[in-house]
């Protein structure tokens, strides 16, 4: 009996080895719990066209939006675990949600296969020139220390990490500030308006244009080093605040179980695409940067995230349900 259990095992990892080998043998979907245009969806079909080219097989990135990116993460925590449905998710999904909502149908860390965290994606505190007149952070947290409560910043929604970078510079440097949440990038409109919201912690992307035009003023960075899309301009870390990092970030993981060889072979073609100097090149001037790093360490990425959000999260009282 154990012969026969044992050479029945033998034979599945066989398969499965085999499987992996001459995969992908037929196209391969990304799904994004996000819609098309927004910096998610961008930054995922960059990848899959040089995932295209290097496998000779078609890579379909499938927008799901809804519900803070909850959709598309839990169709892919129920796909069959064969590397053909997989998931690219900002930390929402794979490390905020789980404290905001109360009835998530997955599990980030238990449904999920950890791949490779893509990309870093810097958040820059960017405030509106003719109703702030601060030009540096110092500055900034001096004005908004001189009028508690009066400096209003928006978010694309409530705990995002446009929020909760805000939440956290709260804590950290002890302001007053208030939060205007706002259903996506409309935010942007009101803070380049100046009338009902002052400031705002967007995507690099987002506002790049908006900063080159002056209609922004660029104050910081929230990761923990300067980015190369502005690395002229400081981090909140070394502007004093050392322990404040709020970047966001995009992750591909598969169902859980996705066979070893698999989570590999995915590895090792993003991260060689990574390294591309005209890849590393477009990134930058999306305003992310490249990382690429091993399954082990996205993973353990992804339980310190939760961790850290879970805290900021619960102290901030804020809920999506």
């Amino acid at each position: 009996m154990r012969r026969t259990i044992g050479a029945f095992l033998i034979a599945v990892a066989w398969i499965a080895g085999a499987h992996a080998q001459g995969y992908p043998a037929r196209p391969v979907s990304i799904v994004v719990g996000f819609t098309a245009g927004g910096s998610t969806d961008i930054i995922t079909r960059l990848v899959a066209e040089d995932l295209r080219k290097s496998w000779g097989q078609p890579v379909i990135v499938e927008n799901r939006p809804g519900a803070g990116g909850n959709i598309g993460a839990a169709n892919v925590a129920k796909a069959h675990p064969d590397g053909y449905t997989l998931l690219m998710s900002s930390p929402g999904p794979l490390a905020i949600n789980a404290s905001l909502y109360s009835n998530l149908s997955y599990d980030h860390l238990r449904d999920f296969t950890p791949v490779t965290l893509v990309v870093h994606v810097p958040l820059v505190l960017v405030v509106n020139p003719r109703t702030v007149s601060a030009t540096t952070f110092k500055a900034f947290v001096a004005e908004v220390r001189a009028n508690p409560g009066k400096l209003f910043f928006g978010s694309t929604g409530t705990g995002t990490s446009s929020h909760l970078a805000g939440e956290l510079l709260k804590v950290q440097a002890g302001l007053d500030m208030t939060h205007v949440p706002y259903k996506g990038a409309v935010a942007l409109n009101d803070v380049l308006s100046g009338e009902s919201v002052q400031a705002m912690f967007a995507t690099i992307p987002s506002v790049m244009g908006h900063i080159r035009a002056g209609k922004l003023r660029a104050i910081a960075v929230t990761t923990a080093k300067r980015t190369a899309a502005l690395p002229d301009l400081p981090t909140i870390a070394e502007s004093g605040y050392p322990d404040f990092e709020a970047s966001s970030w995009f992750g591909l993981v598969g169902p859980r179980g996705l066979p070893r060889e698999i989570v590999i072979r995915l590895q090792t073609d993003i991260a060689r695409i990574l390294a591309q100097p005209e890849m590393r090149e477009k990134l930058t001037q999306h305003g992310v940067d490249p990382v690429g790093n091993s399954p082990e360490e996205f993973g353990a990425y992804m339980r310190a995230e939760t961790a850290k959000w879970a805290k900021l999260v619960k102290n901030s009282g804020a809920k999506a349900d």
